[in-house]
């Protein structure tokens, strides 16, 4: 690959450290920012999921530092070590947003329905699709219609389904993110302080989703130039 794509993978790999370092930042001072209601990540999911109705989800801890995540499969809301016993803004704010989820996937929320059925999809071209338009480049894609040139633009519906995945998962975080603070507000669970704490640090875990996206599609629209005849 030429010096473009260098200077492409470079600067979304810079991006992406910035906003992690910031998020992982953001996290550590609102951390220090300790609720004065005493709930702890996990009861706040719990009386999160309570306040909805959701009576078949599972509030469990897993190991890790921001590994939190929502599972639809068995239904369960996954809280990292330091979210599900501690005590803070940061922990309220994880916590309820995986709750968002739960809620999301109890109403069949369109995009996480959209979402969810693109995952085995996903999973199966996602570490291929470089590969795939990588073998078909090096056979000679730009040369000419060929062999070479199919796989690679195969390669790109690959590269491309990814991509897709990635801006559909936006709505679905913004959205958590959204039901998670309107449902702390409402039932008064964090004083203002608070929950500016919570809306900060949220904000900063959904840049991290569009910086993913925006690099996605960036490297989407590179290796199709490559691929239909504009290398540099």
């Amino acid at each position: 690959m030429g010096l473009g794509y260098w200077i492409l993978i470079g600067g979304i790999a810079l991006v992406s450290m910035i906003v992690s370092g910031k998020l992982k930042s953001k996290f550590n001072h609102y951390s220090k920012v300790h609720l004065r209601n005493g709930l702890s990540g996990a009861e706040i999911a719990e009386k999160m999921l309570a306040d909805h109705g959701i009576r078949d989800v599972k509030v469990v801890s897993t190991p890790g530092m921001l590994s939190d995540h929502y599972n639809p499969k068995n239904k369960t809301v996954n809280l990292s070590e330091g979210v599900y016993s501690q005590r803070n803004a940061s922990s309220a704010a994880v916590a309820a947003h995986e709750c968002g989820h739960a809620v999301q996937h109890a109403q069949a929320y369109e995009w996480l329905t959209l979402r969810s059925r693109l995952v085995p999809l996903v999973s199966v071209t996602s570490g291929m699709s470089m590969w795939v338009v990588f073998g078909g480049l090096m056979l000679g894609a730009a040369a000419g219609v060929g062999l070479g040139y199919w796989i690679a633009v195969i390669g790109l519906g690959m590269m491309a389904i990814a991509t897709l995945f990635s801006f559909i998962t936006l709505p679905v975080e913004y959205d958590a993110s959204n039901r998670a603070l309107a449902w702390l507000r409402s039932k008064n669970m964090v004083t203002q302080e608070e929950y500016k704490g919570s809306k900060d640090a949220l904000k900063w875990a959904a840049r991290t989703y569009l910086v993913a996206a925006i690099g996605s599609l960036a490297t989407l629209v590179y290796f199709g130039l490559q691929v239909f005849g504009g290398r540099d």
